[in-house]
């Protein structure tokens, strides 16, 4: 008896139909399966046989032959289980329904014919969308995950007699629709940022880069608010839209952290330690994984203590920095995934910290200091539009009572400058200035005849590069946007220079 069921593999975000093709026939009781599986897929046999037995069935005595087709593309995972064990009890007339066409089988056997959850099962049917798969049977863990997506039927099932007699018509699953469902993101955060005390200037320069998704470097002695301050970035960001949310939950969903099985409603934050490997930052492994930076996506890649990582992991952050995308390639396979985020980073100006400070003295020798700066390079700092130092708070300021401006004030106006660039590429696939190509910034960052000047003599005093001119220009775009000018007036190209005069102070 021949049969035929889908199941779905992914590669990167994308997901592919696989087709399970079962075969009984005479012969010696053998158990095969072919068409490139992994040893998670091997290994699948076992734990078949072992659920259909305990899940009250015969299993057949006869020659299995199972096929996965396409036979030319490699297959992972554990989630073929279900459709494995479904495609053998259709062909051993256990099931009698064999009209399973537009019907997707996804789920991990347990021994006694539970039905684990699997990794990636959103993207998976989001996948299934385009390929004329109208019904999904997933487990039953995954079904708030899956229940985003309303033009499919979810059927949510916890065991494989479950499977069984619902597609022999003799138990009726309804398709799963979450009704406590809400498309409303959180607006309230247990950070803020009127619990930063002083730091003015900071507060603005992050403002800056979050209304134009600018990469920023924070340089500072200890204790200056560097980390606090950045830990509430997200906070002043605009809220996921969500388009935004699907995307950031499909790569939490592949890589096993979606804790409660529902869409991702804030913006990732991700601030790993500085011990990383760079495989860990960009993505990897034998059928490579995401990495810290598809991890946040639409989100904050936060790196303190900058130069204490290996500066050939700060090397691999140039490329996705660039294309917003971050390409893996291994011997089993070759994956992109999206990797657009806002770069944030700290650092110390010297070893002991305080090179510079008013109040400190600073033990480092000159020799010391130049070794910890020159472990980031300058193509890595050219990418980085706004450079800032950060001074001591003082305490006159910490003594402060005035509550400052909190961060729902803050995100209104990051949000006006948003809605301002949406509304000035809306034909583009550009969501804020940051993304501008060079092209696009000769349109759209034009200067007058005095801001020009002020330009051109501030290239030829700092020796700028090509990408950094580029930079100041998206950096003054956006503080006009936030001051709601059409051009780019003088004050605006003098607060952008002030980003970007510390590569000669320290670098110079």
């Amino acid at each position: 008896m021949y049969s035929k069921v889908n199941t779905c593999v992914l590669q990167g975000l994308n997901g592919y139909i696989i087709e399970v093709e079962t075969d009984l026939s005479r012969g010696l009781p053998v158990f095969n399966i072919v068409g490139l599986p992994d040893a998670a897929i091997k290994e699948s046999k076992e734990r078949v046989r072992t659920a259909i037995k305990n899940s009250g069935y015969e299993f057949p005595l006869n020659r299995i032959t199972i096929n996965l087709a396409p036979a030319n593309l490699r297959k992972e995972g554990s989630q073929m289980d279900l459709a494995i064990a479904v495609g053998i009890l259709i062909s051993n007339n256990i099931i009698s329904n064999k009209n399973t066409e537009s019907t997707l089988f996804l789920g991990e056997l347990s021994l006694d014919g539970n039905i684990n959850p699997v990794e990636g099962a959103l993207p998976m049917v989001i996948s299934m969308r385009e390929l004329n798969i109208k019904r999904c049977i997933v487990p039953y863990e995954n079904k708030e995950e899956c229940s985003v997506i309303s033009d499919i039927d979810i059927i949510p099932v916890r065991n494989l007699k479950e499977v069984a007699d619902y597609l022999n018509g003799e138990n009726n699953i309804a398709p799963f629709k979450n009704e406590n469902y809400s498309h409303e993101f959180r607006e309230e955060f247990p950070l803020d940022f009127s619990d930063i005390k002083g730091q003015e200037g900071l507060k603005r320069a992050l403002e800056v880069a979050a209304a134009g998704g600018h990469n920023m470097l924070m340089i500072g002695p200890p204790g200056c608010g560097k980390t606090m301050a950045a830990r509430r970035l997200p906070t002043i960001l605009p809220l996921l839209s969500f388009e935004e949310s699907i995307e950031v939950t499909k790569i939490y969903s592949i890589s096993g952290l979606l804790d409660s099985n529902d869409l991702i409603k804030e913006r990732p934050f991700r601030s790993p330690h500085h011990t990383c490997s760079s495989a860990s930052l960009i993505g990897g492994g034998r059928i490579p994984k995401p990495g810290e930076i598809s991890l946040a996506h639409n989100g904050v890649l936060f790196l303190d203590e900058l130069p204490e990582f290996q500066k050939n992991v700060l090397e691999v952050l140039r490329q996705p920095m660039e294309d917003g995308v971050v390409h893996i390639s291994r011997v089993n396979a070759s994956i992109s995934y999206p990797a657009k985020f806002m770069f944030v980073a700290s650092m110390n100006p010297c070893p002991c910290g305080y090179f510079g400070d008013p109040l400190h003295e600073c033990t480092c020798s000159q020799r010391e200091i130049d070794r910890y700066l020159n472990k980031i390079s300058s193509p890595l700092l050219d990418r980085i539009d706004i450079h800032l130092e950060i001074s001591p708070v003082k305490y006159k300021e910490l003594r402060d009572d005035n509550r400052s401006e909190t961060s729902h004030d803050i995100r209104k106006r990051v949000k006006k400058a948003r809605d301002i660039q949406l509304e000035r590429y809306r034909d583009k696939d550009i969501y804020s200035n940051s993304q501008l190509s060079n092209k696009e910034v000769d349109r759209y960052c034009k200067l007058s005849s005095s801001t020009e000047k002020i330009m051109k003599m501030a290239f030829k005093k700092h020796s700028f590069s090509a990408r950094t001119y580029n930079k100041i220009l998206k950096v003054s775009r956006t503080i006009a946007d936030l001051d709601n000018s059409r051009d780019i007036l003088d004050r605006h190209i003098l607060e952008a220079l002030r980003y970007r005069t510390l590569d000669n102070k320290y670098w110079g």
